[in-house]
């Protein structure tokens, strides 16, 4: 089940892939905070999708999270996708778990899965767990190399509840009662791991440059509390984030925090929008003012929530590390930073240069103002970006996206959301460049032929290429004109409102 979250009791599940699309394909489409306790701490788990088309929603939570967890197929190991969210990691110096899942079903050798991390990631992987099988192939459970014990496990219906798991010491009685050639293979393979390096260095793990490996399947719960209990104990605490003041510690007093999601229509009933804010210093508590920076003024926000998927319950504080909810009313723009001292400005959050452009034509005029709503709002939370004609200038808005399957998305949700039907008519542009500098001439530029003008949902102009020689033509008759390849704004434009 994708995006599932087993409960302890009646066997309920908690989705984080809460809407009708998600559940209908299996796929992940956008990030879902759950917050749940465990080992005496409070988790915040942000669940990114895993489609390369949704990419852009992925980086963005992470750019919110302080570790990441790597979920690898064991049949699959490292694929495309993996590799991309693995450089962002990287450059952001994120602590890394690794998790290897669906030891249940066949798959490839545990040594084979390591070297390709290591080779194809360039990362240095210390296992922490080790898979068992008997002489079939089974899964039988894990050896914890710490402890120094192996774990089993015995299944239960549809993995809803902690598997039942044995303790067995490697020279009891019940060790030797394993299968013979589980036996002998775990052995020889502890030789192999011993013999290959030292300890995990908690410096290397902090910087992103080892990761610890553990075993399992996540469906039958097997090797899950192990990794859990691990990674309680292993995780560094929140680290620093850059502002245009410089890095700001989490044990700052100041509360500061910064906006990473927007989602719509979250609750059909309530057509309520929330704001997903992490916490990054101090302590927030419920119904105090803060400063929206980028508006200029302050705020009261009420009711704070905590999720667990879409289902959400008021919570009365937060401190640095949290992820709470706001409802929106319209004010917050992704990437807004709050605080309740002087302003600052956390680091913009990256956008992304579309590859694939649609134009938007309205099946029923009658519904011209929900359909502007709705393009407003989902553009706003970043699920496609949006491209109007400028001032001055009649048509129908353009859909910008890093991947095809974002527009079928937006078509599905403005008919299940909003109640509109659209056609997505898929146009030849290939480029997208942010206008900085001299004025251009918006709406005469297509008649020129150096490309459509249009403004982005923020107001800043673009301009949409055919291809490179347009751009180059375009930038030669405007040599005073920059053609900008990302549309995140500055730390001082993000302050002064633009």
């Amino acid at each position: 089940m994708a995006g599932a979250v087993k409960a302890k009791k009646a066997r309920a599940h908690a989705k984080s892939d809460w809407m009708e699309m998600e559940q209908e394909r299996g796929i992940s489409i956008v990030s879902s905070v759950l917050q749940f306790p465990y080992g005496g701490k409070l988790l915040n788990l942000v669940d990114t999708p895993g489609h390369v088309d949704f990419s852009e929603d992925t980086y963005r939570a992470i750019m919110a999270t302080d570790a990441a967890v790597m979920l690898l197929d064991c049949a699959k190991g490292v694929e495309l996708q993996t590799k991309k969210l693995f450089r962002v990691c990287k450059m952001r110096k994120l602590p890394i778990f690794t998790f290897v899942n669906k030891l249940d079903r066949p798959g490839r050798e545990p040594f084979e899965l390591v070297g390709e991390v290591e080779e194809v990631l360039g990362i240095g992987v210390y296992p922490m767990t080790w898979p068992v099988f008997d002489g079939g192939g089974r899964f039988l459970g894990v050896y914890h190399r710490i402890e120094k014990c192996v774990f089993t496990f015995e299944q239960v219906a549809h993995g809803a509840e902690r598997a039942p798991e044995r303790r067995i010491e490697l020279e009891s009685e019940a060790f030797e009662a394993l299968d013979d050639v589980a036996k002998k293979t775990l052995k020889d393979e502890i030789d192999l791991l011993d013999a290959a390096g030292d300890a995990l260095d908690p410096k290397k793990l902090a910087n992103g440059e080892v990761t610890p490996m553990f075993f399992g399947s996540a469906l039958t719960n097997f090797g899950l509390p192990q990794f859990l209990d691990a990674f309680i104990d292993m995780m560094p605490p929140p680290a620093p984030r850059l502002s245009d003041k410089g890095p700001i510690n989490p044990e700052d007093e100041r509360f500061t925090a910064f906006v990473f999601k927007i989602q719509a229509n979250m609750d059909r009933a309530h057509r309520d929008r929330m704001a997903f804010v992490r916490v990054s210093s101090g302590r927030y508590e419920r119904g105090m003012k803060i400063r929206h920076v980028r508006l200029g003024r302050e705020i009261r926000l009420t009711n704070p929530t905590q999720f667990l998927a879409q289902d959400r319950s008021v919570v009365d504080d937060g401190f640095a590390g949290d992820i709470i909810g706001v409802f929106d009313p319209g004010i917050f723009l992704i990437g807004d930073t709050l605080t309740d001292g002087d302003d600052l400005a956390y680091e913009p959050l990256p956008q992304f240069p579309p590859e694939y452009f649609a134009r938007v034509v309205m099946l029923d005029p009658m519904k011209r103002k929900q359909l502007k709503k709705g393009l407003e709002q989902l553009a706003q939370e970043g699920s496609v970006q949006l491209f109007k004609p400028p001032e001055g200038r009649e048509g129908e808005s353009i859909l910008g996206a890093v991947g095809e399957l974002q527009f079928e998305v937006v078509r599905h949700r403005l008919n299940a959301e909003y109640g509109v039907d659209v056609r997505l008519e898929h146009l030849s542009y290939k480029l997208a460049r942010w206008v900085e500098g001299e004025a251009l001439p918006m709406t005469r530029l297509d008649a020129m032929l150096f490309g459509y003008g249009a403004l982005d949902v923020h107001g800043h102009p673009v301009v949409l290429f055919k291809g490179e020689w347009q751009l180059e033509s375009c930038a030669k008759n405007f040599p005073n004109t920059k053609f900008l390849e990302l549309g995140a704004r500055t730390t001082s434009e993000l302050r002064s409102g633009v």
